[in-house]
């Protein structure tokens, strides 16, 4: 007789998704193999994530839900799931993402992790350790859904240019799509990037990177971040200097379509991308 594995559905978010998939794959009468055939994936992939030694995706979820008729049940549990792998000290982050009506930060060597793409992210997180690193990707990435809402936050992100110049990736093909992804938003008024160039000199943000969240009813707050911890915090008399800051970081910016150019220059001379003729 085969042991099926029981999960807690209390113990964590991961294994109350996975028993929830197992409970709704047995009421549709599927086995593991014939779920996996419905949505492209592998049975074994369908038990690890049923047993919670495997993450689930969104994608994975959205086929779950379509085969099984479970209108949307792992969908809206799976960001749940990503949010709850997150280190801990950046769960709240994630939070105020997830509640912020407006996001401005200003990043001084590396594009912030809402625009980064897979490639990019895993060569962040991989620099001193690559264990569970696809798994660790997927849980930055799915912080990127809320640019997908149907009223998603305003997101102004001033990059120092050092950012664009910084080759983080195992070759130059993991910039160019960083860079190509940057103007791919180019035509979306919820998403604005401004490159802070060298020409600019000494700035308002030369204490450092930070992010400022607004809240529709709630106190502003600035977050910055050392190794391994985040420090946020509402007083208001930080949030008025940081809040200053930023206003002077965009005026010494370049403009939106300035900044594009800078983009797709950088990228064609350094990554080389070809201009298309």
């Amino acid at each position: 007789m085969v042991h099926i594995n029981v999960l807690d559905p209390g113990a964590s978010p991961l294994d109350y998704y996975g028993y929830e998939l197992r409970r709704q794959r047995e009421a549709a009468g599927l086995t593991q193999q014939q779920l996996g055939g419905i949505i492209n994936y592998t049975a074994s992939l369908v038990g690890q994530v049923e047993t919670a030694r495997k993450l689930p995706t969104p994608e994975f979820s959205e086929r779950c839900d379509a085969a099984l008729g479970t209108d949307g049940l792992l969908s809206r549990l799976v960001g749940l799931v990503l949010r709850s792998q997150l280190p801990v000290w950046f769960q709240q982050v994630a939070e105020l993402e997830a509640r912020a009506d407006e996001i401005l930060t200003f990043q001084t060597h590396m594009v912030h992790g809402l625009l980064q793409t897979r490639a990019y992210a895993g060569a962040v997180l991989g620099t001193l350790d690559r264990e569970g690193l696809d798994d660790r990707a997927e849980v930055r990435l799915a912080r990127q859904r809320i640019l997908e809402k149907d009223q998603p936050p305003v997101l102004w992100v001033i990059l120092g240019e050092g950012a664009l110049l910084q080759e983080i990736g195992d070759g130059p093909d993991v910039m160019r799509g960083q860079l190509e992804h940057l103007l791919s938003y180019d035509a979306n008024p919820y998403v604005n990037v401004q490159v802070l160039p060298f020409s600019a000199g000494a700035h308002a943000g030369l204490q450092g990177s930070y992010t400022l969240y607004r809240f529709p009813s709630d106190p502003s707050i600035i977050y910055t971040e050392g190794y391994g911890q985040g420090h946020p915090t509402a007083n208001p008399t930080t949030v008025k200097d940081c809040s200053l800051r930023y206003d002077h970081l965009q005026a010494a910016a370049l403009s939106l379509a300035d900044s594009a150019q800078l983009i797709r220059r950088v990228m064609e001379e350094h990554y080389g991308e070809q201009p298309v003729a």
